[in-house]
């Protein structure tokens, strides 16, 4: 039997979430007025400003237009999926307000490396999730990746400035010159007739 981490989602939220997946559930799919119509339109929701539009205008027969009354539950809304409320941090004393049984962190994305590591380390101490921590990951072994790249191309303008002045400094063979065949003098010059 394999040992495998369950990730524990709090207990308090998991109500909330399904009420939010049913209330999810029976929302319509919202789609840009006359995008079935046209092939330049995206599906994804522009509100309709035109004087005639028939979504904004709530005409029967029409697509539903986003509104207030299809909001999601009170005690669901700012909730992540994974259960927790998300709480922006931008620093280390931040770190004291969290709740670690219902809440998790966001680290702000301004936030520089030496600091996001502080953050990281005392994160783990008090046992709180932090929610964008994967894609943290990702952007700091892009930007590993970016620094080895430039070491390479480093070391190989090197290589190259190396070849360059190794060729500069061995001696140029001297190339003998070749006579050009020397033009004879016409033995007769116009005027004067051989004999």
């Amino acid at each position: 039997m394999a040992t495998e981490k369950i990730e524990k989602k709090p207990s308090l939220s998991q109500k909330e979430l399904k009420l939010r997946a049913r209330a999810k559930n029976k929302k319509p799919k919202f789609i840009r007025a006359e995008s079935w119509k046209y092939d330049r339109f995206s599906v994804s929701w522009r509100r309709p400003r035109g004087l005639d539009n028939k979504i904004r205008r709530k005409i029967k027969g029409w697509p539903a237009g986003v509104s207030v009354g299809y909001k999601g539950p009170k005690i669901a809304r700012g909730l992540h999926p994974s259960g927790y409320r998300e709480v922006l941090v931008n620093n280390v004393q931040e770190l004291s307000i969290v709740d670690p049984s219902t809440q998790a962190i966001r680290i702000a994305h301004t936030v520089g490396k030496r600091k996001r590591g502080l953050i990281i380390a005392e994160a783990k101490k008090l046992n709180v999730k932090i929610l964008n921590i994967k894609v943290l990951a990702e952007a700091e072994k892009k930007e590993e990746a970016a620094e080895v790249e430039e070491e390479q191309t480093q070391t190989e303008e090197v290589a190259e400035e190396k070849v360059v002045t190794n060729e500069e400094k061995k001696p140029k063979k001297k190339e003998k010159k070749e006579k050009a065949p020397t033009k004879t003098k016409p033995e007769a010059k116009k005027g004067v007739e051989k004999q």
